[in-house]
């Protein structure tokens, strides 16, 4: 079945963006509706994201999961697309995700980021994201070089999947429960392009850590099959 091009919701994380928020809310396909989710923002994110047309989800509980979550029960859309909120990922580079899901020959859709300058993603940071591939290629036999946040999958499979992690290792709960629901899977190269303002999560070894700690945690719990067994 096909889905009207307005049927479509755009999941934005946000916790101080309001430098990025312009550019991104000004790079939505038209017709879609963007959903920023503000994770307890101090600079003015949700009055800019609200003056920009867009609908604002308010989501206290901090952690990345818990903001793409909120967006996730707050769409109404039958397709859901995440996107980062800080002018690292182009939104309508998601308008051919969207189309594999329409055409019914993906049910989830990942960005597969390439920088495209020097220093855009840091060493520490692409190395783990290396690690976690090669570890989710084994737990799962996915051949997937990347787990970034740009993707795109129908509304109601997602809520059926019962994602519970809130931090930063929903983004990879998401994959591994697709994979154990025996989802097909798609991979598509997008240009990483260099955040607008501060990571909160990869642009420090801490923050890296942290992200890799929630991911190996998820990679390392019992396979959904094999929880429902017992």
């Amino acid at each position: 079945m096909t889905i009207s091009s307005s049927d479509v919701d755009v999941v934005l994380p946000c916790l101080d963006e309001a430098e990025a928020l312009p550019w991104v809310l000004g790079r939505i396909p038209v017709g879609w509706r963007a959903l920023v989710v503000d994770n307890g923002s101090r600079d003015g994110s949700a009055r800019i994201a609200r003056a920009l047309g867009a609908t604002v989800v308010d989501e206290p509980r901090r952690g990345f999961g818990a903001a793409c979550h909120a967006g996730l029960t707050a769409a109404t859309a039958g397709i859901v697309c995440f996107c980062d909120c800080d002018a690292s990922l182009d939104p309508a580079l998601l308008v051919p995700f969207v189309q594999r899901i329409q055409e019914g020959t993906a049910d989830l859709v990942l960005g597969r980021r390439r920088p495209v300058a020097r220093g855009t993603w840091p060493v520490h940071a692409r190395a783990g994201n290396l690690a976690l591939a090669r570890m989710l290629r084994h737990r799962t036999g996915l051949r997937l070089h990347d787990l970034g946040p740009l993707r795109a999958a129908r509304r109601e499979a997602l809520l059926g999947l019962g994602l519970t992690d809130r931090r930063s290792g929903y983004p990879l709960e998401m994959v591994v429960r697709a994979a154990d629901a025996d989802w097909r899977v798609a991979e598509y190269d997008v240009p990483y392009l260099p955040r607008t303002g501060t990571s909160k999560v990869t642009g420090t070894w801490a923050g890296t850590w942290h992200a890799v700690r929630d991911m190996r945690r998820v990679l390392t719990a019992a396979p959904a099959r094999e929880r429902a067994a017992q």
